[in-house]
């Protein structure tokens, strides 16, 4: 139990200093993800620590662009909102998002 505890802790510290730094404005696609949504939604959108895939067989896969466009923008639930982000740097995670899924 002490373990886990101490898994959510690390995480949740991990997670906080990932949105605070925040990438770079030349930073996009793959790059971007794995600054900004690697930790939570894992390497390939497989979803960790109790967070949503977003990855090939997910729920996001029915989404359309728009809608992880705005998913992204409002950070809904214990997502962050990326809006600190350029229009090009969401435009381009969405991209990504679409070739972890299959479709890219």
């Amino acid at each position: 139990m002490r373990l886990i505890r101490l898994t959510v802790l690390l995480a949740a510290l991990l997670l906080t200093a990932t949105s605070c730094s925040g990438p770079g404005p030349d930073t996009f696609g793959q790059e971007l993800y794995e600054q900004t949504c690697a930790v939570c939604h894992g390497e390939n959108g497989e979803g960790t620590l109790g967070r949503p895939a977003i990855g090939a067989d997910s729920e996001a896969v029915t989404r359309t662009d728009d809608q992880l466009r705005g998913v992204m923008l409002v950070g809904p639930g214990a997502m962050p909102s990326f809006r600190r982000l350029s229009d090009e740097q969401i435009d381009s995670l969405v991209t990504y998002v679409r070739e972890l899924q299959g479709g890219g």
